[in-house]
């Protein structure tokens, strides 16, 4: 028997599979960020993955850093969402809103002029998706002391709307330089009041965020995304292990969902470091194939595994691992694209292809 295809329990929920369906940018919403029909067809179709992460929401207008990407602010974008959740369910399926905000990699054009914020007004390497192509990155405005419990209050209220949207939890993106990775790395954040300096206080906003999540949601519906040194985004940090290391041992005892880890390259093994701090549902992603993440899940390196461009690209992929059948290869040129169906909810399942 694959222990891919073995049940698990993910919070207050039991996966009939260790497959998780990995956050990712589609960038098919539209300029309001109303997720399209296609998107609730594009979920639907990929209900029998163990769990489903949706791809970054915005929890507020401010934190958009992308074009075409959806939000969780408005009652249309709600709507909008319930509608995915309805047909994810009425397929036996589950789904966790990744919560998205992109503090200092965004710009102005998509954020109707404003200045995008972070923890300190350094500004990060790179360009920004925006309506008229790349751009170069402008200098962040530094959050006022003042102003961080408004952005954590924006989160809570973001579970809250996607609790409503039903949702059967959320994911905070820890990663990829975004807002609460900003905060956490030392290369971004060098403020000097209770938010910055000692790991304690860079990790102080993460942790805010996630007791805000809970406090909605609870806890065993919340989960967190992290990626040691990826350093996207021009992210860095002096000590990721003991800042990492650190995070995760507060992570412990609040009964969270999962702690989902996804490593690029790094010369150290997080997940031997990290999965001894953590107490719940710990879950790899990252390159992974078939055989891999069944070393991984046979090694008890991991209780449940994510994948991508896999399931991008195959609906049905825990039906294709049953079978040992084909991969459909993923068409890279439509990660990210328009709103059209090409490379989005036009490719085939087994039964399709048997049709």
């Amino acid at each position: 028997m694959s222990k891919l295809l073995t049940p698990v329990r993910i919070g207050r929920y039991v996966a009939p599979n260790r497959l998780v369906m990995a956050p990712m940018t589609r960038s098919r919403a539209g300029e309001d960020g109303v997720p399209s029909e296609m998107t609730v067809t594009y979920y639907a179709q990929r209900a029998s993955a163990g769990l489903i992460i949706s791809e970054g929401v915005f929890p507020s207008a401010m934190g958009k850093g992308y074009v075409h990407t959806p939000g969780i602010e408005t009652d249309t974008q709600v709507a909008a969402w319930k509608k995915v959740t309805e047909a994810v369910h009425a397929r036996g399926g589950r789904i966790f809103m990744q919560l998205m905000h992109c503090g200092r990699v965004s710009h102005p054009s998509l954020l109707d002029g404003a200045t995008p914020v972070a923890p300190s007004a350094i500004k990060p390497e790179g360009k920004a998706w925006t309506p008229v192509g790349q751009v170069d990155f402008v200098t962040p405005r530094a959050l006022g002391l003042g102003e961080i419990a408004g952005i954590v209050d924006q989160y809570r209220q973001a579970t809250r709307r996607a609790i409503a949207a039903g949702f059967d939890g959320v994911e905070l993106h820890g990663a990829s330089g975004y807002l609460p990775e900003q905060f956490l790395s030392s290369g971004s954040n060098q403020r000097d009041d209770q938010y910055g300096g000692s790991v304690e206080a860079r990790a102080r906003f993460v942790l805010e965020v996630l007791d805000a999540m809970i406090a909605e949601a609870g806890a065993d519906r919340v989960g967190i995304k992290l990626s040691p040194e990826m350093n996207y985004n021009s992210i860095t940090d002096a000590a990721p292990q003991e800042t990492y290391s650190y995070l995760v041992s507060k992570l412990r005892g609040k009964g969270l969902a999962y702690l989902h880890v996804a490593l690029f390259g790094t010369k150290v093994d997080y997940h031997a470091l990290l999965r001894p701090l953590f107490d719940g549902a710990y879950l790899i992603g990252s390159g992974l194939t078939q055989d891999s993440a069944e070393t991984v899940l046979n090694e008890d390196k991991a209780d449940a595994t994510v994948f991508g461009s896999a399931f991008l690209a195959n609906p049905d992929l825990p039906e294709r691992f049953r079978q040992g059948a084909a991969l459909n290869a993923p068409d890279r040129d439509t990660f990210f694209a328009p709103p059209t169906a090409k490379g989005y909810i036009d490719y085939p399942t087994l039964a399709a292809e048997a049709a």
